[in-house]
């Protein structure tokens, strides 16, 4: 039987926790910079409900979020994972996604599935540009936030810095609820002669050194102690003593004007200020008010290592969170495009789901992590999985008619609770909750899930396009079958993974978001049973003539009483760049009858397509047929072609030919202060920068960013993504489309053309 949450011990049993109230239910992300201990987190939560008996080990590899081989070897978090917990008869399901860059397709797949986020930033660390940007993404979304600050017992941990500097790049708005309270440690000497106060151990006032560790919290609005120093998950709760109130007045009087500011009594302010203490109860209660709607950012002191924190976070998560039908749903349409009404997350709603991650595993096959917006999702009913609608403007469709790429009936055999690699089945999954399929095999990433008589569309979500290029071949011809179907899996569940086959180069070339993330990529097409090998990207170039020439081209042939036959002779120009290709007729007198003169025509193309020094095609390139000869038996189209390859041929061994290479526009948004390093960057690549723009990407002071507007050779964007991030710290992110093919330098088109020789 799967365990029924309201009412039930926060304990979980081998099947996984059931909700039938979406108000029972907490979707919460766990997002931070690589390092900060987000798993280390998620694992202590999993352990202070009860879910599991004991904490794993991100080095071990052994933690319930942390399961992927690839994970393990990185030592870092690469794919989202799902970990339930039961608190107060509240579902909540924490959300783990990967810190690093490379990854943010998880992330962005988190941030879908979850209805508030918890930024989980270390003591000792501090913040990043990537969690700056990603405070900022949350911000004009609306979703609410709050700030976790972890590894309060590392010997430069720094509680009061820490809340100084997420102040200082999130907003005035946040602030925190605890102040940390620590104890000497055994056989340490005593300070202050032995007698010990509250301000001795008051992280973020007087701040800690190695000779303390921190014994629990003292509550800003309750004025109450939380003391962990008898260790478990559950503190003794005591009211502070007088003198302590004195120390921590000054943070609980911002704290206190901080929530009466988003109240919406305004009376309330004018209280306060008359000198009225106001009860704790409202205060908390317009605090969670605040924090749900995303206005007020709450900072909570916890330390998985110790449990300090942990039980005040968990009913952080559960009294503040909003439940999913407090917040809004996706847009939704019907197949053909045309819009319905806003989902609600109510039970009896129509069906809508959406696969926010896909995994193949090796035994139960596909497995699709999903969210349920509306209705209820139960096992063994048979639902329509539609892909992402396009409006189409093609002979196929009718005008301003709608399809989608993939469209089916299928049957949700079982349901799961995913907990890391475990799946525990449960009979149905309401709105607002999170479950898994299995065997779903149309099913992937961004996919809508919904009722087979009703079929709609979920409008995706916004994903970064993947900028690395890396060229992968198979060595033996078994391994790339083996490549083919390892890599559709991958690319179905990996939204940020983009494959192509390279129609003038023949190279495979997967699109990834990073090194790692082409790390991971490789790894698990390896693990697949394929070998291969990467090789270096090729950037397909285009040959051109540098100046006028003329060609002669004689096929002449007997053979067994049939002959060929056809001469022309033509003369060619160069045509400015981005011309094409332009064929004109002077022959006079008939000497190439007319049937033959598009043979020539066809002959010419055939042999610009396959290229004249280095295997490039030509481009922008005038032809003239100016005379030729024909034969009354032996002449035929075929004849004709060939003299019309054969005469380009010529022509191109008298003449010079030029090598032109791929330019792209290129637009890079980055912070003012490392404007000037790119624009030096493109320089030293071959780079014209057009201009400069300023961008409204955060309102906040010290994040104004600018957009670069340039034009560089795509040889030199290979390895722009990684190189762009170490250059701007990861705060840079740049998009690029073609533009032209433009002359390559001699000294570079001398390499090309013997690299091709």
């Amino acid at each position: 039987m799967a365990q029924k949450v309201a009412g039930s011990p926060d304990r979980a049993s081998s099947a996984g926790p059931v909700v039938d109230d979406p108000r029972s239910l907490r979707n919460v992300v766990l997002v931070g910079h690589s390092g900060a201990g987000k798993t280390t987190l998620a694992e202590a939560l999993l352990v202070a409900t009860g879910t599991i008996p004991r904490a794993g080990s991100v080095v071990d590899g052994t933690t319930v979020c942390d399961c992927d081989p690839a994970a393990v070897r990185q030592q870092r978090s690469v794919t989202l994972q799902l970990a339930p917990v039961v608190h107060r008869g509240v579902k909540i399901n924490l959300l783990d996604t990967p810190g690093y860059a490379d990854f943010v397709g998880e992330l962005r797949a988190g941030l879908r599935a979850a209805d508030a986020a918890l930024f989980v930033v270390s003591a000792v660390d501090g913040v990043d540009a990537s969690t700056i940007a990603l405070w900022e993404e949350c911000a004009r979304v609306g979703m609410p936030r709050a700030v976790v600050v972890t590894r309060l017992d590392h010997p430069r941990a720094d509680f009061d810095e820490s809340v100084a500097i997420c102040q200082r790049v999130f907003g005035d708005g946040v602030l925190p609820l605890y102040l940390p309270v620590h104890e000497a440690v055994e056989g340490a000497p005593p300070a202050n002669g032995g007698k010990q106060t509250l301000s001795d151990f008051l992280g973020g006032i007087n701040g800690a050194d190695e000779q303390t560790r921190t014994a629990g919290l003292i509550g800003l609005v309750t004025q109450q102690i939380y003391d962990y120093s008898g260790g478990g998950f559950e503190p003794v709760v005591r009211p502070a003593d007088p003198e302590h109130l004195e120390l921590i007045e000054e943070s609980r009087n911002a704290l206190i004007e901080g929530i009466i500011a988003e109240s919406e009594d305004e009376t309330l302010m004018d209280r306060y200020l008359a000198g009225e203490e106001i009860d704790p109860d409202v205060l908390i209660t317009d605090l969670e008010t605040a924090v749900s709607r995303g206005s007020f950012y709450p900072v909570l002191p916890a330390d998985p290592s110790t449990g300090v924190g942990l039980a005040e976070l968990l009913d952080g998560i559960v009294r503040a969170c909003p439940a999913p039908d407090e917040r809004p749903a996706p847009a939704v349409t019907t197949i053909d495009g045309d819009p319905r009404d806003p989902l609600t997350a109510d039970p009896a709603g129509p069906l809508v789901a959406e696969v926010v991650k896909t995994t193949v595993d090796p035994y139960v096959g596909r497995v699709s992590l999903v969210r349920v917006f509306s209705g209820t999702l139960r096992a063994e009913d048979t639902v329509h999985v539609s892909g992402h609608g396009v409006r189409s403007s093609d002979d196929t469709h009718a005008p301003g008619e709608a399809w989608a790429d993939h469209d089916a009936d299928e049957r949700a055999a079982h349901l799961y609770s995913p907990l890391g690699t475990q799946l525990r089945e449960v009979p149905y999954a309401v709105a607002g909750d999170l479950c898994a399929l299995t065997k779903v095999g149309s099913a992937e990433t961004g996919d809508t899930i919904s009722s087979k008589d009703d079929p709609l569309l979920v409008a995706p979500w916004d994903l970064p396009e993947p900028l690395l290029p890396v060229a992968v071949v198979a060595r033996t011809r078994s391994d790339e079958d083996a490549l083919a179907k390892n890599l559709s899996r991958l690319v179905a569940g990996d939204a940020t993974l983009r494959m192509e086959r390279n129609p003038e180069t023949g190279q495979l070339v997967l699109w990834c978001m990073g090194e790692a993330h082409a790390d991971v990529v490789l790894e698990r097409l390896r693990a697949g049973s394929v070998d291969l090998d990467t090789e270096p990207v090729r950037v397909p170039l285009r040959e051109t003539f540098a100046g006028p020439a003329k060609g002669h081209g004689r096929h002449v042939k007997q053979s067994g009483g049939h002959g060929q036959y056809a001469i022309c002779d033509i003369e060619v120009e160069p045509l400015p760049t981005g011309s094409g290709f332009e064929f004109v007729d002077r022959v006079v007198g008939g000497a190439v009858p007319h049937q033959y003169i598009p043979s020539v025509q066809k002959g010419v193309r055939h042999q610009m397509e396959r290229g004249l020094v280095a295997g490039f095609p030509v481009v922008d390139l005038k032809v003239t047929l100016v005379d030729g000869k024909a034969h009354s038996v032996d002449s035929s189209d075929a004849a004709f072609q060939m003299a019309g390859a054969l005469a380009l041929r010529e022509a191109a061994s008298q003449a010079t030919i030029s090598l032109l290479e791929p330019v792209d526009e290129v637009d890079i948004t980055v912070p003012d202060s490392y404007v000037g390093p790119v624009m030096s960057d493109l320089s030293g690549r071959r780079g014209r920068v057009l201009g400069t723009e300023p961008t409204g990407a955060s309102g906040e002071p010290g994040h104004e960013r600018t957009v670069v507007h340039a034009e560089v050779p795509a040889s030199e964007l290979v390895r722009y993504s990684p190189e762009l991030r170490s250059l701007t710290s990861g705060t840079a992110t740049f998009t690029r489309s073609f533009a032209r093919f433009e002359p390559m330098p001699p000294n570079l088109a001398a390499k090309a053309l013997a690299d091709h020789s």
